[in-house]
């Protein structure tokens, strides 16, 4: 059936189903097929030459060949000098061996026959009663490097190259676990089930050269846990979905005015309290399990505590810390309700974070270098009827905003963490922060460009773009007394309307309007989800194909709208699906089906 193998250039991107589209790939036609006993051969090796490890920052060295990069640091292979520890290397040859029989009993399991993307009288797969070539074994090359490095140099420790000839040998060279997983995920897309044959699986892509690295290296998901339920599972789920499509980093929003699900043993009467109920308290045991979870995927799970606003669900177990609870009309004090925010001028409040953070931190930092600190939507009016305060001037309340941070840097400090916080605290109040703190953007697309011009990193996902509760329309009922609202009126629209379809998602360009000389300060983004009408039952649908949708721009970079994007992105769709994910559609099975009838 594949008599000839076909070399598919860079330039046919329509011609492979790999999403995030690999930089640099050459796939032939040949079938190749997958043992059930197929076994990973875990080789490593110490390199000491630098360029191996050159951060790729810019376009021009992200097109650099990696495979040259890798003959390179192969010609410095030390055998007998290993600067990396025993128990580390094992730990991962253990990690990389998890993945491989996880990634293995997936494919198996998971039985997709890609029958919507091919007219129903073509016969696409491989003649069953041929003789097969199979893999039987899979290599993986890792290689150590010995030199020092930038701290925040990383981006080609994700690096990776995947080799798959057509006598069905197999070989992976990284630098890393994470390249590791990217890897055997980029391995996974190329195989499909047969549809004669329920127990095989094979590739018709044979052979196989990819040689890959991410554009950014920040690529992450904001989940809203505090305003509906979200369970562990629900995240547990969106792991594995954000680890197949190659994201990084979960942004838990972990607490807010509405909620406080979070358990924390040095305060208990934070949950016991401020949840909405006691089935919904995360434990700490639950939050262990999560980020123990997402890193065996090589995603980053890390917690966000609003501060100072965002915070009335304190006030259930410490109202002396709260000012302006449930003030009504709630409008004047709040952006939802019910309004408080943490007093500025109180001793009390000091206490209570480092008693808060002290308790979070190290539990945290066993598996995450970073931490949220909030800073968003802080309400002035709300400290006018703060007895210490009885101002909203912000000329007041900025060296009391200003105290507090510093408190909270120094003890993300003592940890090591690496603090984030949104933007308002730079741009709005403009506090002097720790340079190694991250501002998260999400107003405008302007406002990345105010904040790396300040010389900070910054993380993009404005609200134009990538948040995925937007034209869901509004939360707020009616009220008779403001008949003219139009918030309460039809068509009942919400803050940020349209909805943010995927088309619109992967259109966006983060660096649009960014100075060449600023552009190494962006160091990624995340898209957002915030939680007023979104809970588990809706939540796969919420989520995805869309994140899959900035999943590509956060891996490569913006990219062009073709129907090969639709194409790709929906096959992306169907293996998710299949793997348990209710993810929502790309395109009609006709279209799909037809290759450019519907085109326009």
């Amino acid at each position: 059936m594949f008599p000839f193998p076909l070399i598919i250039s860079l330039f046919f991107a329509s011609a492979t189903a790999i999403w995030p589209l690999p930089r640099i790939y050459e796939l032939g036609s040949s079938p190749v097929w997958l043992s059930r006993d197929a076994r990973m051969v875990f080789d490593h090796r110490s390199v000491t030459t630098p360029q191996f490890a050159e951060p790729w920052y810019d376009q021009q060295r992200l097109r650099t060949k990696l495979s040259s990069i890798l003959q390179l640091a192969v010609s410095y292979v030390s055998p007998k000098t290993d600067h990396t520890s025993a128990e580390a290397l094992t730990q991962s040859q253990a990690f990389l061996e998890a993945a491989f029989e996880r990634m293995k009993s997936t494919l198996f399991a998971e039985r997709f026959v890609p029958f919507k993307f091919h007219a129903g009288n073509i016969d696409f797969e491989p003649d069953v009663t041929s003789v097969r070539i199979y893999i039987h074994k899979i290599t993986i090359e890792d290689y150590h490097i010995s030199n020092d490095l930038n701290p925040h140099s990383n981006i080609s420790t994700e690096a990776y190259s995947l080799e798959l000839r057509e006598d069905g040998s197999a070989l992976i060279k990284t630098t890393s676990v994470q390249g590791g997983l990217h890897a055997l995920n980029t391995f996974a897309e190329l195989f499909y089930a047969h549809s004669e044959g329920q127990a095989d699986i094979y590739t018709p892509y044979a052979p196989v050269i990819i040689e890959d690295s991410p554009f950014f290296e920040h690529r992450g998901l904001n989940l809203d846990i505090a305003r509906n339920r979200i369970s562990t599972k629900d995240v547990k789920r969106t792991l594995d979905a954000m680890s197949f499509n190659k994201l990084n980093r979960l942004h838990l929003h972990a607490t807010d005015s509405q909620s406080w699900p979070l358990e924390i043993p040095a305060l208990p009467e934070l949950a016991e309290k401020g949840a909405y109920d006691k089935s919904q308290i995360w434990s700490t045991d639950n939050l262990r399990d999560v980020q123990e979870y997402g890193q065996s995927l090589g995603v980053e799970v890390y917690l966000e505590i609003d501060l100072p606003g965002h915070t009335a669900s304190i006030h259930h177990s410490y109202p002396e810390l709260i000012t302006a609870y449930n003030k009504q009309p709630w409008e004047p004090y709040a952006a939802e309700p019910p309004s408080g925010q943490l007093k500025l001028n109180s001793s009390a409040v000091s206490h209570f974070l480092t008693t808060l953070l002290s308790d979070l931190f190290p539990r945290t930092a066993l598996y995450t270098s970073h931490f949220h600190l909030g800073g968003d939507e802080l309400n002035t009016n709300s400290y006018a009827h703060d007895p210490t305060i009885n101002s909203s001037s912000k000329a007041v309340l900025r060296p009391l905003l200003q105290a507090l941070y510093d408190h909270i840097f120094r003890l993300t400090t003592n940890y090591s963490l690496t603090p984030l916080a949104w933007e308002e605290i730079l741009l709005d109040w403009d506090l002097a922060l720790p340079p190694s703190t991250i501002v998260q953007t999400w107003r405008k697309p302007a406002s990345l460009a105010a904040v790396v011009a300040r010389g900070y990193r910054a993380l993009f996902g404005p609200s134009t773009h990538w948040y995925l509760d937007c034209g869901f329309g509004t939360w707020m009922d009616p009220q008779p007394s403001k008949p003219g609202d139009m918030r309460t009126k039809g068509p009942y629209a919400d803050w940020c309307p349209p909805y943010k379809n995927w088309r619109l998602m992967y259109d966006y360009d983060p660096l649009e309007g960014i100075p060449d000389k600023d552009r190494h300060l962006v160091i990624g983004g995340e898209v957002h989800l915030w939680g007023e009408l979104t809970d588990s039952v809706g939540l796969d649908g919420m989520l995805w194909p869309r994140v899959a949708a900035a999943a590509e721009v956060l891996w490569r970079g913006k990219g062009e709208l073709d129907e090969g994007v639709t194409r790709r992105l929906a096959e992306m769709r169907e293996r998710l699906v299949a793997r348990g994910t209710g993810a929502g559609m790309v395109q009609m099975e006709w279209c799909l089906k037809n290759p450019g009838g519907c085109l326009h």
